[in-house]
């Protein structure tokens, strides 16, 4: 079974079946990374508290297929912090309390 988040050509891919539960008809995400971590975060731009907690930049959720795959073109971040942009299936967690997705980037 595939990851349901890659990262391919600088955009962190989401499957459908992550989206839906998490942004629902939101179209854009709030995304950050955390270095001691070595995690980016990704949230609807509907949690406040997210932008409290941290400085996020707003990233539009781009379709990528009739079946709701989304991608974020995250190429800024991987450059500002120095990342691995190898494509690659990446390690995912998902709060869902809070609509978090803490991607393993690292």
């Amino acid at each position: 079974m595939s990851s349901k988040i890659t990262l391919k050509t600088s955009h962190i891919n989401l499957d459908s079946e992550l989206i839906e539960p998490i942004f629902g008809e939101i179209h854009y995400a709030y995304v950050t990374y955390v270095k001691e971590q070595g995690k980016i975060l990704i949230t609807p731009v509907s949690s406040q508290w997210f932008v409290k907690m941290y400085k996020p930049t707003q990233f539009l959720l781009k379709s990528r297929n009739l079946k709701g795959d989304k991608s974020l073109a995250v190429r800024e971040i991987l450059i500002d912090n120095n990342l691995n942009m190898t494509d690659k299936d990446l390690e995912y967690e998902i709060i869902d309390k809070t609509n978090l997705i803490k991607v393993n980037i690292s």
